[in-house]
């Protein structure tokens, strides 16, 4: 991406995060995200269009699979190698040129990466937080950014969990205690999301 973009501030006050969907699936309990992950996987897609045509950047937050020395095509490559739901996943929602791509190491999206930096370089004092799990990366993240006083729309049809009770539970938590907006895509436009101001 263009850094002008990033220092004159084009990209607005938000950003749309895409967390953990270029995913191998190949770890214990990912049966149970299968079933609902590509319906998550097109909401996303739908969200990525939208924020194209409202100047809102994209942000891939990522984790590693404990690749060390890896980096965005490594990852989506690794995806597309194992072939099934996350080869599947991986095609249809890769990181285009122009999307921002940050590795994480461990459950939230701000420890130990350059997303602290990267979202003040773009101007962003609000946050899209889409993908998996609600109840363990989008929670931490959301965790972290609220107390980092970013305002946050987490839409319940764009995210994932093990079970429909443990996303339920993760959604009231950041609803009550971070005071994120939790009304699904279907229910609430991004542009009447940016239209709201706090």
């Amino acid at each position: 991406m263009d850094d002008a973009r990033i220092e004159d501030g084009a990209a607005g006050d938000a950003a749309l995060l895409i967390v953990d969907m270029i995913n191998d699936l190949a770890f214990p309990g990912a049966e149970d995200l299968v079933a609902q992950i590509e319906g998550v996987a097109d909401v996303i897609l739908k969200l990525r269009e939208a924020a194209d045509r409202q100047g809102v950047p994209v942000v891939y937050v990522n984790d590693n699979f404990g690749q060390w020395h890896s980096e965005r095509s490594r990852l989506v490559e690794h995806c597309r190698r194992k072939k099934g739901p996350g080869a599947r996943l991986a095609e249809k929602l890769a990181p285009r040129d122009d999307d921002y791509f940050v590795i994480k190491p461990q459950v939230s999206g701000f420890y130990a990466t350059n997303l602290p930096v990267l979202l003040p370089k773009l101007g962003a004092s609000r946050v899209i937080l889409t993908g998996v799990a609600a109840d363990i990366c989008i929670l931490f993240t959301a965790a972290d950014a609220h107390m980092r006083e970013y305002d946050l729309w987490i839409p319940a049809d764009a995210t994932a969990a093990n079970s429909p009770q443990r996303k339920s539970w993760a959604l009231e938590i950041m609803q009550q205690a971070l005071s994120a907006e939790t009304r699904p895509t279907v229910d609430l436009a991004l542009s009447d999301w940016l239209a709201v101001r706090r």
